[in-house]
């Protein structure tokens, strides 16, 4: 089916009050649980995280990264600051490029075993100070820059997407030699000239030098 047919016809939602009208009204403990501040409750499930999922926007459109690191790496200052260190990776920085040039950011975190997963919303900047920084050393590295965070809206969000997944089962987790590799994928993206089997054969101890 062609766009304009999808267009033409009445099946596509194109105003907030048709939305609104399919869904209804949210129920009181949709609406409760969102706060501008972090709770003790939502403290304790950001220090106890060891994974977020950091969203951007920026010209060049949006953009969702992974970070992770030991529970807690994201560090809470106060109650409407967060702090999250920029450890080594790829040097695309396309979450941080987003970061400047506009600073509305999300996080997700998850935790390992948890159904329930918490939403931050807000606005951000990159610090480079070289207290903040050395703050954040491991093994005596520390990080390039700190993303500040500054929270507009937190919330928790509840265990249907964990449940439906299965994620956390480890009966359903799918081999991972039924994937093709970083060094399949950059080999035949780039015609054999990166990649291949040398590369995920040296990546393991490559990663270990790498991940601070």
């Amino acid at each position: 089916m062609s766009e304009a047919e999808l267009t033409a016809g009445s099946s596509i939602i194109t105003t907030v009050e048709e939305l609104e009208r399919l869904y209804g009204v949210p129920h009181e403990n949709s609406t409760v649980k969102e706060v501008d501040h972090i709770t003790p409750e939502y403290r304790r499930i950001i220090e106890a995280s060891p994974f977020a999922a950091l969203a951007t926007a920026g010209p060049e459109g949006l953009d969702c990264s992974p970070r992770g690191d030991k529970p807690g790496f994201v560090r809470i200052h106060d109650d409407r600051t967060l702090m999250l260190p920029d450890r080594r990776g790829n040097n695309r920085i396309d979450s941080l490029r987003n970061v400047v040039r506009d600073p509305r950011v999300a996080l997700l975190f998850l935790i390992p075993g948890a159904g329930t997963t918490l939403r931050v919303n807000g606005r951000a900047h990159l610090s480079i100070d070289a207290e903040l920084l050395a703050s954040f050393s491991v093994d005596g590295k520390a990080p390039r820059s700190v993303l500040v965070m500054t929270v507009e809206a937190i919330y928790f969000q509840c265990a249907r997407a964990i449940v439906r997944s299965d994620i956390w089962n480890a009966a359903t987790h799918v081999d991972p030699k039924s994937l093709p590799t970083a060094g399949e994928i950059l080999a035949a993206l780039s015609k054999e000239r990166i990649g291949g089997k040398a590369y995920d054969d040296a990546w393991e101890a490559r990663a270990q030098k790498t991940l601070w």
